[in-house]
């Protein structure tokens, strides 16, 4: 069965001034699926945006968006996607249907067409009871359903969703990630970039985890976690037992440790999948290690992400602070 990409990149390079932003990006979104492209701030993920929907123009390397090449034929890839950026970009002075009303003219929907696709989308997006209220009385998330909905009144291919729920609340959170997965679902193939690992877990079907411009690793979410095994945890019943309990899970595992005297918890990646919780206390006791609390339990993509990216958790540190 042959794959068709709704977004494909090969070698995409970005420089501003001294700063190289994308260092030889590569991408394959599959149509009708959600890719979550995860990183830190400065990873590249904005700068790979603004290249795939043409408001940037790569020094080199080849992209197509829903089968146009961004160089080539930009004015193709805009008829052919909608993006969400990371800041709303409605109007506050305006109503929620007179936001979408004023998107439909300039995206030149003729008659009729364009005031009833914004009432379908402020019903979908469960705004029309504050659809003639000014856009500045609504919530983030509000605001964010609102910019969203602009965003599809053309019914994109491809739909390019930037940090779409950086400082909303968790319900409206929520509600925007319900949204999302609908639009999948319906086919559209949405390409989201976020800092949020639970929202790429729950939405993604394939994640792209970039470092310092480039694509480090690729997979679905199950396979990012499960190429770093499982996560082996103990709570010690004081902090003189940190050490002792490190030492223990040192040798099970073969993997360095993660002290936090805060929470007083020993963890660490476990990548032997005969590995057993029973043997774990077991080794823990037969040590001396007063224990409080044990677990062995899949890793989440935070871990996945600091493992995968060679990354190393702060309070890896306290263990040598402490040791000194």
């Amino acid at each position: 069965m042959t794959t068709t990409y709704a977004v494909l990149s090969e070698g995409l390079e970005k420089r501003f001034g001294d700063v190289h932003a994308l260092r030889g990006l590569d991408l394959a979104v599959a149509e009708g699926t959600v890719c979550g492209i995860l990183g830190p701030n400065g990873a590249g993920k904005t700068t790979a945006v603004r290249v795939l929907t043409t408001l940037t123009t790569p020094d080199s390397g080849t992209a197509t968006v829903a089968g146009h090449d961004v160089r080539d034929a930009p004015g193709a890839v805009r008829r052919a996607i909608g993006v969400t950026g990371q800041s709303a970009s409605v109007d506050g002075e305006l109503s929620g249907r007179e936001n979408l009303r004023l998107f439909t003219r300039l995206l030149r929907i003729r008659g009729a067409a364009g005031p009833a696709r914004a009432d379908e989308l402020l019903e979908r997006f469960e705004l029309t009871d504050a659809a003639d209220r000014s856009a500045r009385t609504y919530s983030g998330g509000m605001r964010r359903r609102l910019d969203l909905a602009a965003s599809l009144l053309t019914r994109p291919e491809v739909l390019f969703l930037d940090e779409p729920t950086t400082g909303l609340d968790p319900h409206s959170r929520n509600q925007i990630w319900d949204a999302v997965r609908d639009l999948a679902d319906r086919g559209t193939t949405v390409l989201l970039t976020t800092q949020y690992l639970e929202e790429a877990d729950r939405l993604a079907d394939d994640i792209v985890l970039i470092d310092q411009g480039r694509a480090a690793v690729t997979g679905t979410p199950a396979e990012l976690k499960a190429r770093i095994g499982s996560y082996a945890e103990v709570v010690v019943a004081d902090g003189s037992a940190m050490l002792p309990a490190a030492a223990v899970l040192d040798q099970l595992t073969g993997a360095e440790p993660v002290l936090d005297h805060e929470r007083r918890t020993v963890g660490a990646v476990a990548a032997d999948p005969s590995l057993t919780l029973p043997r774990i206390v077991r080794e823990l006791d037969a040590a001396g290690v007063p224990v409080v609390d044990a677990s062995l339990r899949p890793p989440t993509l935070d871990e996945g992400f600091l493992r995968l990216t060679d990354r190393s958790p702060v309070c890896r540190n306290t263990r040598e602070e402490h040791a000194a």
